[in-house]
């Protein structure tokens, strides 16, 4: 998906829609969490949809639950979604930071080995290019 580190850098223009291509995959991702949420806690609580809204965004942003949960399939699941809304927002912030992460170490990559090919061509002065000779016993 990414360009290899010895490839040249991609283009502003495709580096700024792959970065909006991963950003919207996290909101597609966050707003499939938030249904999962919405349609848990109004089967398994009996809320409301509109407080069945509040106690999954507020879940899912690590608020912590607005209303008491009362039946033990409603505390279940508040558990459950907890646990998946805690992993799902580390595997959404990865998704969404991935372009940028990649480009600053695909930079990074570049300009190393600009330095070493420079260096390979000009040696320092006074050194002849061969390798050190072995230590004498």
């Amino acid at each position: 998906m990414y360009e290899h580190r010895t490839d040249h850098l991609l283009p502003k223009p495709a580096y700024r829609r792959r970065v909006a291509r991963q950003g919207l995959l996290g909101l597609a991702l966050a707003l499939i969490a938030l249904a999962i949420g919405i349609v848990g806690y109004h089967l398994f609580e009996g809320l409301s949809w509109l407080d069945a809204l509040v106690n999954a965004s507020m879940i899912l942003g690590g608020m912590g639950p607005v209303n008491e949960l009362h039946t033990v399939g409603g505390k279940i699941f508040a558990s459950a979604y907890a646990l998946f809304s805690g992993a799902g927002f580390l595997v959404i912030v990865a998704i969404v930071m991935a372009p940028v992460f990649h480009r600053f170490l695909h930079r990074f990559h570049l300009e190393a080995g600009r330095t070493t090919s420079a260096q390979q061509s000009h040696p320092a002065s006074g050194d002849s290019g061969k390798a050190p000779a072995a230590p004498r016993k």
